[in-house]
Order: structure tokens, then C-alpha cells, then sequence
């Protein structure tokens, strides 16, 4: 007898991955508004691993048996602990979960805390990705935004991080205050001079609770933001690297899987303080978030309560959940992949499809679904029909 599978099931788990959060860094930069804190006294960079290992340990139950495909250890600057402390942390891994064979190990990196000696020992302890936080090769923006790295090391690091690594992502951002569409070119040409494998490109934004929130810098108006943004993507796909995310471009077959993961609504277990998870189960998805600040996050941790807020997820906000991160993807998703991720038919949000390409943001078909240029551009539109 064929198996029936009820509304709200998975039949089959998603793959797994694994965020680490490292949650210091050398000066807090006034556009963030990630879980970092600025490192005024000295790290307690054991205490920490400690927590991270014991962490993992307390969430196997959730995980066991399942195997991990991506590693990403996320920030603050990862790049400010010891080569040995990541080596460490990836062994107390391997030890307690299986990984994937040749997993995607990626380790955020900021070019002020970096040289070529700590490069090589976190490329032995196993990190196989680097990700570095260029944002600018222009000093001028760089000392605007707040960054500990001027336009040499900034060269430096990345040139370092090619020899060392075969997958690099640099991180670039544009519409910095007072930038013009020149300079802004031209950071994008010593990036692809450089030639990584990856480049996320970000606009920057003013995030609630930041400094330049609180007093906005002079940025570039809509219109000189849009032809910067229309630029950059031209000039990427002249150099070979697929549009394939809203700010990630990739060389082929050289996209993040990790990233990828999170938009194909895979699991992910998160770690470290502020760290979120969202984990799959046949009957249920469930997500939670460990405690913020680091201090609170090691005492809870070594009491054996890590998890501040659990919640499972209603049937009702799947749809939007699900598309908020697929419609990321230039390419869209495959229409099966919505039953299988959500446990749901997709007719639950047959209504907010056919809006949504009635205002030509989507294309459809019996296979797959995609935003159009229009609905890469106006996101946050497209992905409102789905809360309505």
C-alpha cells in the first residue's frame, strides 16, 4: 500500500549544516547590527571553546545521526581566535558528528587580524573556504565605515588568502557615504583583478540600533545606488561569475554551499552565543537562539541551559518562511522542493504565486518558480504577498 503523507509531514529530513558563531572583534563597526562585541579586555578564547564544544554536545540529540555538509564560522571575526582554537573546535566536531566527504569549511576572516603564518594554521586545522571582509580597497571609505584595515592590508590579505586557500569569497560593499559611481567601479576592478571565486557585493544599509542609524552618514541617493548596483552586475557577468543569490556572485560551480543551504530552506544547527538553529523533524520544524551576550551565553551554556527561545513552526508561516529565502536564488527552486522542505502542498500559497506574477515579479511552471529581474529588484514586495 502506497504511503499517504498527511499535511505538515516530511518524509524525507533536509541536509545539515553547522554555524558557529565567534562573537568578538577588534572595534565594532557603526553600520552593524550583528551579535558582535568589541574586545576591551582579553578573550576568554578557552572558556569559549570549551562552551562551543559542550554546546554541540547538548544539541546532538536533536542531530543524531545525521550527517553535516557545511561548516561556517560566522562573526564578529572568527579570524581573531588562534589558529589552534579552531583546530580544536573542527576536531571536538569531527569527533561528535559525521561530516560530509569534503565539506565546505568556511571561516570569516577581517584583514587587520590576519597574516600569512595565521592563514596556513587555519587552512591545516581544516577550513577549506575563507570569506574575507575587504568592503573597500579605498582607505577613504574604509576609515568611514569604521574598519581596522586600510587599502594595503586590505590588497594584502586578499592576495594572501588566494595563496593559501582555493575558494575565496571577498565581501565588498557599495553606495558607502560620499562614494561615487568611479570609485565604486573601481573597487570592483581590484577585486576581479584579483580574480576569487566568489564575491558577495552588499549595499549598505542603516540598520536600527547602529550609530550610523542614529546619525546617517551622506550616502549616495536611490538613483546612483540603483546604476551602482546595475553596474557591478554587468561587470561580474563580463567576468565569468553567475549571479546566482541577491548579493552573491560566483565563479562556476563555486557558489557557497553553506549559503545555499540556508535559501533551499535546508537545517542548520547554530552555535556560540546569539547563534540561531532551524532544525527539521518529521512531524515538526522547530527554531531556537542561544543567548546573546557571551557572558550570559557561557555561564547558561556550562548549566546545561544554551537555548533561550524555542519555537516550532506554524503551518500558516512555512510559506512565507520558505519563500523568504528561496526567492533569494536568481534561478528560483524547483516547485517540488516547497512539499518537501515545508511538509505543506503549494497550493497553500497558490494565491500569493498568481499575484505575484499577475505584477511580473515571478515565472512559473509546472517545475519551477523564479523571481524575474523585476522581482530580484523590489524583494521585499514580492515577498509581502506572502504574509498577506
Amino acid at each position: 500500500m502506497a504511503t499517504i503523507q498527511l499535511p505538515g509531514t516530511l518524509t524525507a529530513l533536509p541536509p545539515l549544516s553547522l554555524y558557529i558563531h565567534i562573537p568578538w572583534c577588534v572595534r565594532k563597526c557603526p553600520y552593524c547590527d550583528f551579535n558582535s562585541h568589541e574586545a576591551r579586555t582579553a578573550i576568554p578564547e578557552k572558556d569559549y571553546v570549551d562552551a562551543l564544544i559542550l554546546d554541540l554536545e547538548q544539541a546532538l540529540p536533536l542531530i543524531w545521526g545525521r550527517r553535516v555538509h557545511s561548516i561556517f564560522f560566522g562573526g564578529g571575526t572568527p579570524s581573531i581566535f588562534s589558529p589552534d582554537a579552531i583546530d580544536n573546535i573542527l576536531s571536538a566536531v569531527r569527533a561528535r558528528v559525521p561530516l560530509a566527504y569534503e565539506a565546505e569549511i568556511t571561516l570569516e576572516a577581517n584583514p587587520g587580524t590576519v597574516d600569512e603564518a595565521r592563514f596556513t594554521g587555519f587552512r591545516d586545522a581544516g577550513v577549506n573556504r575563507l570569506s574575507l571582509g575587504i568592503q573597500s580597497f579605498n582607505s577613504r571609505h574604509l576609515a568611514a565605515l569604521g574598519r581596522i584595515h586600510d587599502e594595503s592590508q586590505a590588497r594584502s590579505a586578499a592576495e594572501i588568502a588566494l595563496k593559501t586557500f582555493e575558494r575565496v569569497n571577498l565581501d565588498l560593499m557599495y553606495a558607502l557615504p560620499d562614494q561615487s559611481m568611479d570609485e565604486a567601479m573601481a573597487d570592483l576592478r581590484i577585486a576581479c583583478d584579483l580574480g576569487p571565486t566568489h564575491l558577495s557585493c552588499y549595499h549598505l544599509t542603516l540598520e536600527p540600533n547602529t550609530p550610523f542609524y542614529r546619525t546617517p552618514p551622506s550616502l549616495p541617493d536611490d538613483d546612483t545606488s540603483a546604476a551602482m548596483q546595475e553596474a557591478i552586475e554587468n561587470v561580474l557577468a563580463q567576468h565569468g561569475y553567475q549571479h546566482y543569490e541577491t548579493s552573491a556572485f560566483a565563479k562556476p560551480g563555486r557558489q557557497c554551499r553553506h549559503n545555499l543551504n540556508y535559501w533551499l530552506f535546508g537545517d542548520y544547527l547554530g552555535i556560540g552565543a546569539g547563534a540561531h538553529s532551524k532544525l527539521s523533524f518529521h512531524d515538526r520544524i522547530i527554531r531556537q537562539s542561544r543567548y546573546k551576550h557571551p557572558a550570559s551565553y557561557l555561564q547558561k551554556t556550562a548549566a546545561g541551559e544554551h537555548i533561550e527561545r524555542e519555537q516550532t513552526l506554524e503551518p500558516a508561516d512555512l510559506g512565507f518562511e520558505f519563500m523568504m529565502n528561496a526567492l533569494r536564488l536568481t534561478d528560483g527552486f524547483e516547485t517540488a522542493l516547497f512539499q518537501e522542505r515545508t511538509g505543506l502542498p503549494l497550493s497553500i500559497v497558490d494565491k500569493a504565486l498568481a499575484e505575484a506574477e499577475g505584477k511580473g515579479l515571478i515565472t512559473r511552471d509546472l517545475s519551477k518558480i523564479a523571481p524575474t529581474l523585476r522581482g530580484q529588484r523590489y524583494l521585499n514586495e514580492l515577498l509581502q504577498l506572502f504574509l498577506d
